[in-house]
């Protein structure tokens, strides 16, 4: 099915945007399609068996399997399923793409999870918990606390100092007051620190105002 959808020029230029795995594992495959097949199969067919088979061979399976994990209703289960297949999760990519809807009415239960994955050394499951933690806990589900999530993870690797620096410059257009401290105090690693005012900078949710006092705290 992913072969009958392969753009093999689009197969080339994701290529380029993932770096580290092999231009061999790239069929093609645009994310709009991968998302209909998705829809299509959650719907028509058992895929647990395609669940079980990894490491896939190829990145648009990978694709298409964080795809089938978010269209899995039932909490339990969807958590089962993301946390087997996190141990596999090997790009940016396939973890920025998964976003199980069971979560949204399970905010509660998750928020351990998210404890959990953030504090992971497998730079993947760091990151999908860090950016879990964003897309769920800066709003109605708010807590200051949970700030200290991010702010207390320490790595070497650019994909977990990147996503930090994209929570804490979202935490600043939704929850300045709280997340500003952050800065003013020197809490995050001086690349993450610069790395967060940038992106805050470059958000037209931040006020001038706001860009003004954040460039006067680049370190």
């Amino acid at each position: 099915m992913l072969f009958d959808m392969q753009d093999k020029e689009y197969a080339s230029f994701q290529s380029r945007l993932v770096p580290g795995i092999a231009p061999e594992r790239f069929i093609g495959v645009r994310v709009p399609e991968a998302r209909k097949l998705a829809k299509a199969l959650a719907k028509q067919v058992d895929y647990s068996g395609f669940l079980r088979q990894v490491p896939h061979e190829y990145y648009d399976e990978d694709m298409l399997h964080g795809l089938l994990v978010s269209e899995i209703k039932d909490y339990e289960t969807c958590i089962s399923e993301v946390e087997l297949f996190l141990p596999y999760v090997d790009n940016w990519a396939v973890c920025d793409i998964m976003s199980p809807k069971a979560f949204k009415s399970n905010r509660n239960r998750l928020i351990e999870k998210i404890k959990a994955w953030s504090a992971s050394d497998h730079t993947y499951t760091c990151r999908f918990g860090l950016e879990m933690l964003m897309s769920h806990f800066l709003d109605d589900d708010f807590r200051p606390e949970y700030l200290e999530i991010p702010a207390s993870v320490r790595s070497d690797e650019y994909y977990v100092n990147m996503m930090v620096a994209w929570f804490f410059a979202t935490a600043l257009t939704k929850r300045w007051g709280d997340a500003l401290p952050y800065l003013e105090h020197g809490r995050l690693e001086i690349w993450t620190h610069n790395k967060t005012i940038q992106k805050a900078r470059e958000s037209f949710r931040i006020t001038r105002e706001q860009k003004e006092q954040l460039k006067l705290l680049k370190r």
